[in-house]
């Protein structure tokens, strides 16, 4: 079973950030352990409180997204409904957090496509946004926007 992670923002920021086990579990079942398997992601959906951000739900890859080893292209549709049904379940407290996918690394860092990509949401939403990779051994890159600029986070706990 997995535990839930609690990562610390960077910056000035004392917020933290937590990711439920199931959110978790989602990202591990996806690790490219293997060479057969395509990048995979979704979004990230959860709870905003004061400079705290709760994941509690990634979404799967859909039937339409784009997949291969060493790219994913996410087809909003299918994520959106998801988004929109966990908003109605918590009566409208869940939000959008941010993007999950991915990477055929031991240990993942961003792309040039995934900081670009990043940006453009950044840009679009005010809000603090997360981001996170999933490597081949289940390390993660966790990073979260800060005045519009992702910032890794530094610091992971289990909890």
């Amino acid at each position: 079973m997995q535990s839930d992670l609690v990562w610390h923002r960077g910056g000035a920021s004392t917020g933290r950030i937590l990711v439920d086990a199931d959110a978790l579990t989602t990202l591990q079942k996806y690790r490219q352990d293997s060479a057969d398997k395509p990048e995979a992601g979704g979004i990230l959906i959860g709870y905003r409180r004061d400079e705290h951000l709760h994941i509690t739900y990634a979404t799967e890859p859909s039937e339409e997204d784009i997949r291969s080893r060493y790219s994913f292209e996410r087809v909003a549709k299918t994520h959106q409904s998801t988004a929109t049904e966990q908003w109605n379940r918590s009566g409208g407290k869940t939000d959008y957090l941010g993007e999950w996918h991915s990477h055929p690394e031991v240990y993942p860092s961003p792309s040039r496509i995934d900081r670009s990509e990043w940006r453009l949401i950044c840009q679009r939403r005010a809000l603090p946004m997360v981001f996170i990779i999933i490597g081949m051994s289940g390390n993660f890159w966790l990073g979260c926007s800060i005045a519009k600029q992702v910032e890794r986070c530094s610091s992971v706990d289990t909890g």
